[in-house]
């Protein structure tokens, strides 16, 4: 099978499931339909946004049961949300109103990995490899301070806290659509012109540099873009550990190939059928019983015990 057949079939699927989800089983037309219309741009952007992040991080690292999730913004987010609901409760602005709680939320991400570079990469030497190292130390570290603030608070805020764990595409609002789609779109622009090196940075850092790639140079810049798409999507929806090292290993298997000029659209669209295949079963089979998260997550994380024991035998 052609790579343009696989591409074809992957993006016959896609549509087919957005289309059973935006029109099957919908009731009040007026009231449901602009919904689910956001809901389905949502996923396009999450889902688009992670499986690119995701396959970058694992280009530039040469290991693909890596996540950008290693550098600790899964942890900083639950950090910002736990600490606003431990200092002002549960009624707190930056909880309440969700135009606040996503800009604080991305401000604090992008702000964590800003400082995170520039500390890095200031003297000469710090590779990547240093960088994750740092990114696991600091969300072990983030981690551990949101667990002692969850000790502390309410049981009944808990709650709260405890529905910020995972992520959720029900309510998503319009005005922070729009301003998600216009970061991702300026991060992806940002980087545009660096993708052409992604063959060749996927054959490591000595043979990139030995064939001129600019290397430390792409891996800056492509890192800041992993950043904000992982920020945005994050801010916009909450985390989703495993969504990308699934997605981008699926992908890896099913296209087998090295070029990224197929390998991106396919994660993409391999990512927007799970995530619409995953609400179609929490809405209409599991009827809302469990989330999104619990299902990509569970997935996922057996997916990635299957790759670690794959490696061990290889």
């Amino acid at each position: 099978m052609t790579y343009k057949w696989k591409i074809g079939g992957l993006t016959a699927a896609a549509l087919a499931l957005v289309a059973v989800f935006l029109f099957t089983d919908i009731g009040n037309w007026d009231y449901a339909f602009p919904r689910r219309v956001d809901k389905m741009i949502a996923v396009v952007l999450v889902g688009g946004a992670i499986a690119l992040a995701t396959v970058i991080f694992q280009t530039i690292t040469n290991n693909r049961i890596l996540t950008p999730s290693i550098i600790g913004l899964d942890s900083v987010y639950m950090l910002i949300q736990t600490g606003a609901i431990f200092l002002g409760g549960s009624m707190h602005l930056t909880i309440v109103n969700k135009h606040i709680n996503f800009f604080v939320s991305l401000a604090g991400m992008t702000l964590f990995v800003l400082l995170l570079y520039k500390l890095l990469f200031k003297r000469e030497g710090r590779n990547l490899y240093f960088l994750m190292l740092v990114g696991i130390v600091m969300g072990t570290l983030f981690g551990s301070m949101t667990t002692f603030m969850e000790v502390l608070i309410d049981p009944n805020e808990f709650q709260v806290v405890q529905g910020k764990m995972f992520a959720s595409f029900n309510n998503i609002d319009s005005d922070l659509l729009a301003v998600s789609l216009l970061m991702a779109a300026a991060a992806v622009a940002y980087g545009w012109r660096l993708f052409k090196y992604l063959n060749v940075l996927s054959l490591g850092r000595e043979h990139a540099v030995n064939l001129g790639i600019p290397y430390d140079y792409a891996v800056r810049r492509l890192l800041i873009v992993i950043a904000v798409l992982i920020a945005v999507s994050t801010a916009l929806v909450g985390p989703i550990t495993f969504l990308g090292l699934l997605v981008a290993n699926v992908t890896y298997q099913f296209m087998n190939t090295y070029r990224h000029g197929i390998l991106i659209p396919a994660a993409v669209l391999v990512s927007v059928i799970a995530l619409v295949g995953g609400l179609l079963l929490v809405e209409r089979v599991f009827t809302f019983s469990t989330t999104l998260s619990v299902i990509i997550n569970f997935i996922g994380g057996v997916y990635f015990l299957y790759l670690l024991l794959r490696e061990n035998k290889s």
